[in-house]
């Protein structure tokens, strides 16, 4: 009989490996292509099965080794986690880079009871000033930085 002898590494592990599965299954109509010509699903699918493989790993080594048993799980890191994303996605366009980038840190830092308010601001600023140097003044990709403000 199998015995699993570190049931968080297990969860961690099984959750690694649906995450991987999901992801070749959203990929499945995208072209692979080759090592010098890589399509559009060669890097979401290299990373899955990177995940994958960790997902296997951690579950043989449940089973293996001793570990720690699966605790209570709080759900407000994942949910602050999925909001500040789809907060991201909700007001880039209407409100631009400078809105959505700040409010997405700050929001995702309430993941933590740690966080603070205003290191949370500061390191928003400075994140999101990195976001428009980098995606608008270096690579000139056309994201809204403040549209309210400047137009786009």
């Amino acid at each position: 009989m199998i015995r699993i002898r570190a049931p968080q590494e297990t969860a961690a592990g099984l959750f690694l490996l649906a995450l991987a599965a999901v992801v070749f299954w959203q990929t499945n109509d995208l072209a692979v292509g080759t090592v010098r010509a890589l399509g559009p699903g060669m890097m979401p699918r290299v990373l899955a099965s990177l995940c994958g493989m960790c997902g296997i790993a951690l579950v043989v080594f449940s089973l293996i080794k001793d570990g720690a048993k699966l605790e209570r799980w709080s759900i407000r890191g994942p949910l602050f986690i999925l909001g500040a994303a789809i907060v991201f996605g909700l007001t880039i366009r209407p409100l631009g880079l400078f809105v959505a980038g700040i409010a997405t840190v700050i929001l995702g830092s309430l993941a933590s009871h740690d966080s603070r308010f205003v290191e949370s601001v500061v390191f928003g600023v400075v994140m999101t000033t990195f976001c428009w140097l980098l995606f608008k003044v270096l690579l000139s990709l056309p994201i809204p930085v403040a549209p309210w403000l400047l137009g786009y």
